[in-house]
């Protein structure tokens, strides 16, 4: 699973998703990637449930980039705990996704190949995804 080393706080605040991804928006390592069109917390279960997936579709042929990384801590208080008593321990990490944003990307392999393996690997994500080549998200942005 996915989490720092250490972080410099142990507790943050859950935040705001408003906007579109301004960053890491574009296709640098492979000629495939897979783009979020919804904003989200996306768990680093769900990231390695993802990965995994599209390992063992391409079976060890081409390469795969995961272009997020978990760095935000979600606390839970214990179940039938009393309100109060400060905030509760770090549960689970998450990385924050806004829309446009590159989630993985796939390259040494056939774009029929890229497109079967991100297909099983959106099923495995919370959100909407869309399949990009690297040569059509140039030509938009």
């Amino acid at each position: 699973m996915l989490m720092p080393k250490r972080v410099k706080y142990r507790r943050v605040h859950r935040g705001r998703m408003k906007g579109k991804a301004t960053r890491g928006n574009k296709i640098s390592n492979g000629d495939y990637g897979l783009v979020a069109m919804e904003p989200a917390w996306i768990t680093s279960n769900q990231i390695e449930a993802a990965r995994v997936a599209m390992t063992r579709y391409i079976k060890r042929g081409g390469q795969v980039w995961i272009k997020i990384f978990p760095d935000k801590p979600v606390t839970e208080k214990p179940a039938e705990t009393r309100m109060g008593s400060g905030k509760g321990s770090p549960e689970y990490w998450v990385a924050v996704v806004k829309p446009g944003r590159v989630l993985f990307e796939m390259g040494g392999i056939t774009e029929e190949q890229a497109r079967e393996a991100m297909r099983l690997a959106m099923h495995k994500l919370p959100i909407k995804c869309k399949f990009a080549v690297k040569a059509d998200l140039e030509l938009e942005n």
